[in-house]
């Protein structure tokens, strides 16, 4: 057997446990973050979230999407004990909207979507203007995923973490009672 190489090694619980924190975020505070820069945006889950449990021949999995929905079933899954394994990201900055599906297993990203460029040039038009505003927007858009997985970070290896849990499951909690 091959050892594995830094990028194949996974640990799929840092991921679950980001992806949980932000839904929580998301929900519980508005999905207010900021760079280190001091500029603010929004972050949030949204329409699709897949939570997954067990392990092995025993792992099961729910999938839950929906406009306007309030992905119960998927938050029922979280008071069971699952954990997110791939959810819908949705960031905001002004009229700006940035979109992506993020994977707990491997931080992969799907369909990541940035604010639409005008491709049509007129005469006299840079003609790779529009290839580098897509460029400048996938960096931005990738730099608050960034800035809010730094903060996931500080919090989660801080001893803070125990505390915050704490307000995690709290708000599991009460979706819960809502039904």
């Amino acid at each position: 057997m091959e050892d594995a190489y830094l990028g194949q090694a996974t640990d799929i619980v840092l991921g679950q446990d980001f992806l949980t924190w932000l839904w929580y975020k998301s929900e519980a505070k508005g999905g207010h973050f900021a760079t280190p820069d001091g500029e603010t945006f929004a972050m949030y889950m949204e329409q699709r979230i897949s939570v997954q449990g067990g392990e092995g021949d025993a792992k099961e999995t729910t999938s839950v999407s929906g406009l306007m929905s309030e992905l119960k079933e998927a938050k029922a899954g979280l008071a069971l004990g699952k954990k997110v394994s791939k959810a819908q990201i949705k960031i905001e900055l002004d009229s700006d909207v940035w979109q992506t599906t993020l994977k707990a297993e491997d931080f992969s990203q799907t369909s990541f979507k940035t604010p639409k460029v005008e491709f049509k040039q007129e005469e006299g038009d840079d003609p790779d203007a529009s290839f580098l505003e897509k460029m400048y927007l996938v960096e931005r858009g990738m730099a608050f995923l960034d800035a809010v997985y730094f903060e996931f970070l500080k919090l989660r290896f801080s001893e803070g973490w125990d505390e915050e849990r704490k307000k995690v499951r709290s708000w599991l909690n009460k979706n819960g009672q809502d039904d």
